[in-house]
């Protein structure tokens, strides 16, 4: 297995369409890649207008996988102490959808995410939280659904048996000059350490071409690693990874890696707690 760079776009959704265009052409300046769009289908309650499906179509045509991104990203269920108040009204700003969910509760906005992927033509293949804030009931309703993969910020996990690998995500905060020059370091960091990991997963969102410097990082981190590195989507990993037997030299987890297994405070949902703060906590739109 090819050592894979993956290339993901969140909130993909009508009111950051521009922002996203954005984002894209920066990094075709770089290189014609596929990406992996994070779609929300109904991003903060929003309508989908038929001109934003034509544009998702086109997109997914030109061979771009298209992932669904929660159902409307937006965290409507009640804190329940003041530490899960702090985390889930401010530091995500109320965005982290998956993060408390029942298990009946996530597969309802789950199986309503997939019927809007099938009603619009659309093959769906994973599944990523908003923040990758996912509850036990969301890791248990994802053993029920039809889907290949979700992701952690640390890992690229297969469905339903959870068998993992590991990915440290390349993210970036742009809200304010610390986080900016933050992210930068941070990142130029991330990248060197996972030079050899079979996957280097660069995860933009929609603000992050309107900040010069921060687009030129991204963008050196893109054209550095993509001469040794195969441009997948998630979708063409998740295939790789499942086919193949060499677990040792790709860094798998297994099932019973409690690093990812829900309900009891891993390191996974640690790092992906303090990520949201980082990441969540800035209006990208």
């Amino acid at each position: 297995m090819k050592r894979s760079l993956a290339v993901v776009l969140h909130d993909v959704a009508p009111s950051t369409q521009h922002a996203c265009e954005r984002v894209m052409d920066a990094v075709a300046e770089v290189a014609d890649v596929p990406l992996t769009l994070l779609v929300v289908p109904r991003y903060r309650c929003e309508p989908m207008p038929g001109s934003f499906v034509r544009w998702l179509g086109e997109c997914y045509a030109v061979g771009n996988e298209l992932a669904l991104h929660g159902y409307t990203h937006v965290d409507d269920g009640t804190p329940r102490h003041l530490a899960d108040h702090f985390l889930r009204r401010h530091y995500t700003r109320g965005e982290g959808e998956f993060a408390d969910l029942s298990m009946t509760e996530a597969m309802r906005r789950i199986t309503a995410g997939t019927r809007w992927f099938t009603r619009h033509g659309f093959v769906l293949r994973g599944f990523v939280a908003p923040a990758w804030l996912m509850s036990q009931g969301t890791w248990e309703a994802l053993r029920w659904v039809d889907l290949s993969y979700t992701c952690t910020l640390r890992r690229v996990v297969l469905l339903p048996d959870r068998r993992s690998l590991h990915s440290q995500c390349v993210v970036y905060s742009s809200s304010s000059a610390w986080r900016r020059q933050a992210s930068r370091v941070w990142n130029a960091a991330v990248a060197t350490m996972e030079r050899h990991n079979p996957l280097l997963r660069l995860e933009l969102h929609p603000g992050d071409a309107d900040h010069a410097a921060i687009r030129r990082s991204w963008q050196r981190i893109l054209e550095a690693h993509l001469p040794g590195r195969r441009p997948s989507t998630l979708a063409d990993v998740a295939d790789r990874f499942r086919l193949s037997t060499d677990w040792d030299l790709l860094g798998y987890g297994d099932s019973d890696d409690d690093e990812h297994e829900a309900g009891s405070q891993p390191a996974d949902e640690r790092a992906d707690r303090y990520v949201a703060r980082v990441v969540q906590a800035e209006d990208h739109t």
